[in-house]
């Protein structure tokens, strides 16, 4: 028989960060191990021990994903190539792609010299690089209509994803400095100060704000499998959830309508919209729904006061999903042994959220 079970392990010590693993049975009958994220460098110890016990010290690991380049999703995935035989890992890299960046660049850039920059500015991406080929594993490029195992990358494309490495803050200009320390702030200032508000307002801040240009290349995962729809979104934001939206109306992906949700970006209201929400979930009802429509999953630790964004779990409320936040491991199911866990209560709805 056919299953999925998708674990979201917590992840960070106070700071948030992302740890997926998930199994599934393809109607074929073969079992495929897929892990998605792991973690800063201590959660990889983690995931390898929650693996081990819950799917039986497997010696393979048939996917292992790296939605972007960013150290609370890709150190910990260090552990996991050299624990685990991999049968491929799945990430873009910047450097692969040197000669549609050369032209790209104001300033004058050697191709080795380019190369030489990427790699040290995106560090994490590189040293999975380096231990992945002397694992012997090989490395695919993830962009928008490939398949890893049996789920589908609904974003980015090859296109936007070159685009975002010339906007990413890794490869600077100099003035963009004071930029990124203005938004740091306003951002520590809004934490602090909330309002009361009624059912159905919203104040999300992905088409004001926006998240960051490396957030925007995640890789988007989707599938279908078991009758339900899953979305792994990384740390994506109304860009990339834009991008796949249109790619999934025009492939025969059926939205709104998704089953489990991998909330973006621990619940950052930076990353989402209420636009993008009702294309993924449908729109606003009219009162709190009595039966969940959806399961959204928010990759948060319990001890991060940032996140997740009161305004993102009322916007997620709003459409009918249950929204629940990692504490140790979470663990969402379909035809899978149940394992006796205990059973997770879904957050309330925030009577005030964030100006």
């Amino acid at each position: 028989m056919q299953f999925l079970e998708i674990d979201f392990i917590e992840a960070g010590k106070k700071s948030s960060g992302d740890a997926i693993a998930l199994r599934y049975r393809s109607d074929n009958g073969e079992d495929f191990i897929h892990v998605v994220d792991g973690g800063y460098t201590e959660d990889g110890d983690r995931l390898v021990q929650h693996i081990n016990k819950y799917y039986y010290s497997p010696t393979v690991i048939d996917h292992v994903v790296l939605t972007h380049p960013d150290g609370d999703h890709a150190a910990g995935l260090q552990k996991v190539l050299t624990e685990f035989q991999v049968g491929a890992l799945w990430m873009n890299r910047p450097w692969n792609h040197i000669l549609a960046l050369l032209p790209r660049f104001d300033y004058s850039y050697t191709h080795d010299g380019l190369v030489r920059r990427l790699r040290n500015n995106f560090p994490y991406t590189a040293a999975l690089e380096r231990i992945a080929e002397e694992q012997g594993v090989t490395i695919n490029d993830a962009f928008q209509g490939s398949w890893i195992g049996g789920f589908l990358i609904l974003a980015p494309s090859r296109e936007r994803y070159i685009d975002l490495v010339v906007e990413s803050e890794k490869t600077p200009e100099p003035e963009r400095g004071a930029a990124i320390t203005q938004t740091l702030v306003s951002r520590t200032i809004a934490l602090f100060r909330s309002v009361a508000s009624i059912w159905g307002q919203e104040n999300l801040k992905g088409e004001t704000d926006g998240t960051s240009r490396e957030n925007e290349t995640s890789i988007v995962q989707w599938t279908q499998m078991c009758g339900k729809k899953v979305l792994l979104t990384g740390d994506a934001g109304i860009e990339g959830l834009s991008e796949a939206c249109d790619y999934a109306e025009v492939n025969g992906v059926a939205l709104p309508g998704i089953d489990w949700l991998d909330v973006p970006h621990h619940g950052s209201r930076r990353n989402v919209s209420s636009d993008v929400l009702d294309r993924l979930l449908g729109p606003r009802l009219d009162r709190q729904s009595s039966v969940e429509l959806c399961r959204a999953i928010v990759s948060a630790n319990h001890n991060d006061d940032e996140h997740p964004r009161k305004a993102v779990v009322r916007a997620l409320i709003h459409r009918g999903a249950r929204v629940f936040q990692t504490s140790g491991a979470l663990h969402v199911y379909e035809n899978a042994p149940d394992r006796n866990w205990r059973t997770a209560a879904p957050l309330e709805y925030p009577a005030d959220m964030e100006e």
